[in-house]
């Protein structure tokens, strides 16, 4: 049982980096979208979030690959800027719902 843990444990950030190229590839298309009717402020942080979810799960691969040496305080602090974005954005977002009402 060991065994498929720690496999699945090694292969998960090759499979979420590739998940995560569908999610760019949508953003993308998000922001060539020519409808700007859109409050695109959260969706540019979200987009930041993300890429920095992606330096994340790169510097993990290079780790695990034995290319780099990564501190242990490198991944709690991109996760927690990557929250602080989430938090932020979800704020601007209630912000502008309480200006459109």
């Amino acid at each position: 049982m060991s065994s498929l843990a720690e496999s699945i444990g090694f292969v998960a950030p090759y499979y979420n980096l590739v998940l995560v190229v569908i999610v760019v590839i949508l953003f993308i298309y998000l922001f060539r979208n020519p409808n700007k009717k859109i409050y695109m402020l959260p969706w540019k942080l979200l987009f930041t979030a993300i890429l920095v979810y992606i330096v994340e799960e790169i510097l993990t691969v290079f780790n695990d690959l034995n290319i780099i040496s990564v501190h242990k305080l490198v991944a709690p602090m991109l996760e927690m800027f990557m929250i602080s974005l989430f938090i932020y954005m979800l704020l601007l977002q209630r912000d502008y719902l309480k200006k459109v009402k």
